[in-house]
Parts: C-alpha cells; sequence; structure tokens
C-alpha cells in the first residue's frame, strides 16, 4: 500500500482546470498531464504513465485518449488509497478525452483531490 505523503501534491479546482484547458486551447492541460501522471503513478506504486506520454497527449488525438484510458484505470488504486469504491471510468474518461478533454481533465482532477481531502 502507498503512503498519502510520497504522492506529490497536485491539487487544483476542477472548474479552474476546465476554465484554463479552454482559455489556454488546451496548452494547460500539457502541464496538467505530466502532473497527474506523477500522481497516477506514485498512487499506483509503479510507472503507468510516462511523462513522455502525458506531454505528448497534450498534441495528439490518439495519445491522449490512451492517457485519459490509463488514468481511468488508476482510479481503482485512486479509491483504495482513499477508502471508497471507485468505478472504472475508463470508458467515460476515453470518449470524453477525445471529444472535450477539458471535461475529462476536471473529472480526473475531482478524483485526484480526493487524495487530500479524504482522512488518514
Amino acid at each position: 500500500m502507498v503512503e498519502r505523503s510520497s504522492i506529490p501534491v497536485h491539487r487544483q479546482d476542477p472548474i479552474l482546470v476546465l476554465i484554463l484547458g479552454f482559455v489556454t486551447c488546451g496548452l494547460y492541460l500539457i502541464y496538467w498531464n505530466i502532473k497527474t501522471a506523477e500522481v497516477m503513478n506514485a498512487v499506483t506504486g509503479r510507472p503507468v504513465i510516462s511523462p513522455v506520454v502525458a506531454v505528448i497527449a497534450g498534441c495528439c488525438i490518439p495519445v491522449n485518449v490512451y492517457f485519459y484510458y490509463q488514468c481511468g484505470q488508476c482510479l481503482e488504486d485512486l479509491g483504495k488509497l482513499i477508502g471508497k469504491d471507485l468505478k472504472d471510468k475508463s470508458t467515460l474518461l476515453v470518449v470524453l478525452g477525445f471529444f472535450i478533454p477539458m471535461v475529462a481533465a476536471m473529472i480526473v482532477q475531482s478524483h485526484i483531490n480526493e487524495i487530500y481531502d479524504a482522512k488518514p
């Protein structure tokens, strides 16, 4: 089991992620992808999403779909960490990641925030 103290802090307001994603035409999501990959790798305890994939995901839609699929797969481990039963949202995140990646990022960010909100 991973310790919460070993997880990098990546706390953002999900609405801010959505707004910055739209305002910057998705450029903010490249930075967000990198930070999210760090968190997901720490939550699972193994390298699931490489930083290279995180950067390329901001520029290439097929890689972006893969990025959100991997994030959806990591939600189960995130749920175990915070003591909740998080369902696999890979399909939802893949569809949103293809059409509206800002909304997919907002959903993932809201789950990441639960790490810092949940009581140990």
